[in-house]
């Protein structure tokens, strides 16, 4: 099926005589343009905004409010990515389709961004018996140590297209830096003190990155997938742990339906709360420039409740 979209989409190029980084029957304008940017995910827009400046021309493929793990790019993304001057993804894991899509780039000045470069990534944990047991998990973003990893990885790409630009990426990278660093610090220290230390998720296994960061244990309903379903079992088992945990909020993912959490509250008189894993956003959200960083503070919110911390 990949392989059939990368193939029509070469096809529509050639047809349409598109030539990278202009429309369609559109010239280059004289002068300085814009670095052309596509990225897959939320997290890596935002990263590219922030790094870039006015420098750039960000764009996400994936249309804000679609779920990302099981999104097929169409023709018209290939078509996106083969004008960019670069292309981010966050790496095999996490977009598989990316590969054949680049061997299929007939842009040759197209530099393509693998924002998982030098993260060392935790193991998936899989619930799933289709699932492979030797997948990494891809939600690499959440540790924000790797979020500078990924920022250095954009910031590069960057100064390559742009020598001159160099200092100004430089800073902006910096001053980003800064804000994870914050971040960080507002995490380990809003999480140092709670009744609970446990994260009960009725949604797929997306926070094994800062559970192990901050200390936290961590139990969810489903594999790294959010199509791999829980069996009647898996429901039962953390209903067992969560009565004898006398934990009091179970945590529901972004984007899905809170249906799973909805059971198990209603099995366990617990109160759930969103834990939103930043893959995407909403139209509304895109549309009033909510941030990666917003997305992390409203999560920390909802931990500092939900594990009841001081």
């Amino acid at each position: 099926m990949r392989s059939r979209i990368v193939f029509t989409a070469i096809i529509i190029l050639v047809l349409a005589g598109v030539s990278p980084g202009c429309k369609p029957g559109q010239k280059p304008a004289p002068g300085v343009q814009k670095i052309k940017v596509v990225t897959t995910l939320f997290p890596l827009y935002d990263f590219a905004k922030n790094i870039g400046g006015d420098k750039v021309l960000v764009s996400l493929l994936l249309p804000p409010g679609v779920e990302p793990h099981s999104f097929e790019p169409k023709p018209a993304d290939i078509i996106r990515i083969n004008e960019a001057d670069i292309f981010v993804y966050t790496g095999k894991f996490m977009e598989p389709w990316a590969e054949d899509v680049i061997k299929g780039v007939s842009n040759k000045s197209l530099s393509v961004v693998d924002a998982s470069k030098g993260v060392k990534m935790l193991p998936a944990v899989s619930l799933d018996r289709e699932e492979s047991s030797a997948a990494l998990d891809p939600h690499i973003w959440l540790d924000f140590d790797n979020g500078k990893i990924m920022v250095a990885n954009i910031a590069e790409a960057l100064e390559s297209k742009d020598p001159a630009g160099q200092n100004f990426y430089a800073q902006n990278t910096q001053s980003y830096d800064n804000q994870l660093n914050e971040l960080d610090m507002e995490f380990r220290s809003s999480l140092s003190d709670c009744r609970s230390r446990e994260i009960v998720y009725a949604g797929h296994y997306a926070f094994g990155y800062p559970a192990a960061r901050y200390g936290l244990k961590y139990a969810a309903a489903q594999g790294v997938s959010p199509d791999s379903e829980p069996t009647a079992n898996d429901l039962i088992a953390l209903i067992k742990q969560i009565k004898k945990n006398r934990i009091n909020y179970i945590f529901y993912e972004e984007l899905t339906s809170p249906r799973i959490a909805q059971t198990i509250a209603d099995e366990t008189d617990a109160k759930i709360l969103l834990l939103n894993a930043a893959h995407n956003v909403t139209r509304d959200q895109f549309e009033k420039g909510v941030s990666f960083i917003d997305i992390m503070k409203s999560d920390l919110a909802n931990l500092k409740t939900g594990l009841e911390c001081r």
